[in-house]
């Protein structure tokens, strides 16, 4: 059995599966030692949609990890997507109170910064320094110790929909499970298969899921834009079902075993069998067709994410090109159309940086289970969500209340 202590799982629970990642974290080095999967039953476009579902498959995911890693797991850190996610920028100004700026300081100018008026309905999820600025001196990340009358931050909010982190976190309790942190899920894919240049110099990651399609933007070693299109993967197949007229798990197959974004690669007369709906005998197609289906689906998707790049007024910011991660990222020719359409070079994302089973993980698909991982070794957090405690402690005091209430 493993050492509990060293010991970070990340859980990602994403619209077509539930990966669970086992990481062994000594010093700087990040071993995999377990990793486990299970199709996700009960979320739609990265939300829960049917908790018993879910819990059941994170608890299928779960099981196989542990028996992997050969140890019990307690708690995880979650991956959160989804439509409802959304992130914008803001500013908070201080006076700084001594000769220096402290860590009080910076905690000062960061609650300034997030004192923005957020709906009700709606969560903080992170709040992402982006940099300090001391006296009009700009681009500083950490201004402690640093002599100045006035101090400024720059920061990234993302928000979420209450309900559906709430959701998360039911689900990941009633796994038997505590959950460290909730994570934006194009963040931890970030943390597995960026290089520090790419964050440096400026680059877009396109984190393609079965349900979602999640932006980043990194420039100057900091996150500068996020954004979730609720298009993913599952479009894709849902578009060979149609035009095949095919069942959706067969239609799944024939896009893992023949999908190609680019008809025109597709040389000479292949012939691909489709299997029949309701009993009906397969018929036999060109594969030509699966491009003529895919192309223009997987070209919205990147012209619409272009859309917000430009619309954010971004543009200038991704100089180091586009890295493209998630498990419709393994679709062939993605990388070539999607260096034709934002005109910028384009590589696969894989996990990198860790030890370990590399030859298990070295997948688009497990980019951000790894990522959780790192995030959770970077971020280690003290604070465990769970909901059904809370839930149960306020209703025992609302029913305590009405007692004292009767008796006087």
């Amino acid at each position: 059995m493993q050492k509990q202590e060293n010991i970070i799982v990340g859980l990602d629970i994403g619209t077509t599966k539930i990966c669970a990642v086992v990481g062994d974290v000594t010093g700087d080095e990040i071993n995999i030692i377990g990793i486990g999967t299970h199709p996700s039953i009960g979320l739609r476009k990265g939300v829960v949609v049917n908790i018993e579902s879910t819990v059941n498959s994170i608890k299928k995911a779960v099981e196989e990890a542990e028996l992997m890693a050969g140890c019990e797991i307690s708690s995880v850190y979650a991956g959160i997507a989804g439509g409802h996610i959304t992130g914008f920028n803001s500013r908070g100004i201080v006076a700084i109170k001594g000769s220096e700026i402290t860590q009080q300081d910076v905690d000062r100018v960061i609650d300034a910064a997030r004192a923005v008026a957020i709906p009700m309905d709606r969560e903080v999820i992170h709040v992402l320094p982006q940099e300090f600025i001391v006296d009009e001196e700009t681009g500083i990340q950490n201004p402690i110790g640093m002599a100045g009358v006035r101090l400024e931050a720059k920061i990234h909010i993302v928000t979420g929909a209450v309900t559906s982190a709430h959701n998360i976190i039911k689900c990941a309790n009633r796994s038997g499970l505590d959950v460290c942190d909730i994570v934006l899920e194009s963040l931890a894919s970030s943390e597995a298969v960026l290089t520090d240049e790419e964050k440096e110099l400026g680059t877009a990651l396109i984190d393609l899921g079965g349900g979602t399609s999640d932006l980043a933007i990194f420039s100057d070693n900091n996150i500068k834009h996020t954004f979730i299109l609720s298009l993913g993967g599952n479009n894709l197949t849902n578009d060979l079902a149609v035009g095949l007229r095919s069942p959706m798990t067969e239609a799944e197959k024939i896009k893992k075993k023949y999908g190609t974004c680019i008809s025109r690669n597709i040389i000479g007369e292949e012939i691909i069998e489709v299997p029949g709906m309701g009993g009906r005998n397969p018929r036999k197609l060109p594969k030509q067709i699966l491009g003529e289906i895919l192309e223009p689906r997987v070209e919205e998707i990147f012209t619409l994410i272009k859309r917000e790049i430009y619309r954010a007024g971004m543009e200038n910011k991704i100089s180091s090109g586009v890295v493209i991660t998630g498990g419709s990222a393994l679709l062939d020719g993605i990388a070539e159309l999607a260096e034709s359409i934002f005109n910028l070079p384009t590589r696969m994302g894989k996990p990198r940086g860790i030890t370990g089973l590399v030859d298990v993980v070295n997948n688009p698909m497990y980019a951000t289970g790894v990522g959780l991982v790192i995030y959770g070794a970077k971020n280690p957090s003290a604070k465990k969500f769970r909901i059904r405690d809370t839930n149960t402690f306020n209703k025992i005091m609302t029913r305590m209340k009405k007692w004292f209430k009767n008796v006087i």
